[in-house]
């Protein structure tokens, strides 16, 4: 049994570096982050570490990072608790994901500086190792357009306000990293560049913009997709729209849901091939009934049915996802033939490269946090360490 806190040897396997595979390869973790790693053949000392031994065929990867979850195991980021955000820090390591974004949704204003407050405080006091790391807000929402709602509450969208922007950073803490929006709607620019011009990610989504409007959007600073093909405006062969235009250009990063529902395969291979690992960004989407049964759950105060993998509001539209990452990793594989390589790259270091946490997270590397993510032979999460500290283990494995 390891005991946290102390110094830990992984053994043996596959590590997934960030420039090459070492096959029977070891890793020492202390004090949070990664020490040394290498080949065992080049292992001169085990003295004062615990010791997990990994059979050759099982893989270690860097933690994955989703950047776009509302909640799972029943918590939800709008429910403005700090039990609510432990709850989501401790499931979210059995699916492999390390960090996350706590993601808001259109909602009254109370609510979601309410929201913003608790994530603040929770950041600031009620984040051990040991359990899935808070590292900011996605702010997704309320600045969308109406007619790509999808399940953002129609009564609560309104036009983008940097001064209300201004308000909620403050609130925040300065933890808002992303933000969501339309920017065909009024003062849409003028907020991108307010972002830009404070390090804060522009994303495009829930928008109706025309290709034109989005490359004016590229202009004033957006870098990024809101769950690409997802309530936004498609591909027209006279109107490229956001989806051609995320194809098109570079600076735009993709966050795209790899469940097979939101996005089918073949689209999803589609985007692989015009945006390459290096372009797109793996998320959930997920909503609190991830890991939970069927049944009726709440979305920013709409009742969602989750039934055969799908939610749904009574009108049918999805209201996010019950997608776990470790699944969009397999699945981007089976969808795509990308290599588990490639899948690391969309999982956890593009979105720490986006977020500009890459000095910190998102690969396997002396001095980086040991967020770490043990595989087996079919994929599946067998163990996982946050800030090296054991926070899943499915067992099976000799300490």
């Amino acid at each position: 049994m390891i005991s946290n806190g102390n110094p830990i040897l992984i053994k043996g396997g596959q590590l997934y570096t960030e420039d090459k595979i070492i096959l029977n390869g070891y890793m020492k973790i202390k004090d949070q982050k990664i020490i040394e790693l290498g080949a065992v053949n080049h292992l001169t000392m085990e003295e004062g570490f615990e010791v997990v031994d990994i059979p050759s065929h099982y893989k270690v990867i860097p933690g994955f990072i989703d950047i776009h979850i509302h909640g799972v195991n029943s918590a939800d980021t709008m429910d403005a608790t700090k039990d609510a955000l432990h709850q989501m820090a401790k499931a979210l390591p059995r699916e492999g994901t390390t960090s996350f974004l706590a993601t808001t949704i259109t909602q009254n204003t109370k609510a979601i500086e309410e929201a913003l407050v608790n994530v603040n405080e929770f950041i600031q006091t009620q984040q051990p190792p040991g359990k899935a790391e808070v590292i900011g807000i996605h702010l997704e929402g309320p600045f969308v357009n109406p007619t790509k709602a999808g399940a953002q509450p129609l009564e609560y969208i309104v036009d983008p306000n940097v001064e209300n922007l201004k308000k909620w950073i403050e609130l925040s803490g300065h933890n808002i990293r992303l933000v969501t929006l339309a920017p065909e709607q009024s003062r849409g620019m003028e907020m991108i560049r307010y972002l830009r011009d404070n390090a804060i990610i522009s994303s495009i989504g829930h928008s109706d913009a025309t290709y034109e409007q989005v490359i004016e959007a590229i202009n004033a600073g957006a870098n990024q997709v809101t769950h690409l093909f997802n309530q936004m405006r498609g591909i027209h062969h006279r109107e490229p729209g956001v989806v051609g235009a995320a194809f098109l250009h570079g600076e735009l990063k993709a966050e795209i849901i790899v469940d097979g529902i939101h996005v089918r395969p073949e689209m999803v291979k589609l985007a692989f091939q015009q945006k390459g690992k290096e372009g797109l960004i793996l998320i959930t989407d997920s909503m609190r009934a991830k890991w939970l049964a069927n049944g009726q759950y709440d979305l920013g105060g709409q009742e969602v049915t989750v039934k055969e993998g799908k939610a749904v509001l009574e009108d049918g539209t999805l209201a996010g996802s019950i997608l776990k990452l470790g699944e969009a990793v397999k699945n981007i594989q089976t969808f795509t033939g990308c290599s588990l390589e490639d899948a690391i790259v969309m999982a956890s270091a593009n979105p720490a490269k986006q977020i500009n946490i890459f000095d910190k997270k998102g690969s396997l590397a002396e001095g980086k946090d040991a967020d770490i993510v043990i595989l087996d032979e079919s994929l599946e999460v067998i163990m996982t360490f946050c800030r090296g500290e054991r926070a899943f283990d499915q067992g099976g494995l000799t300490i």
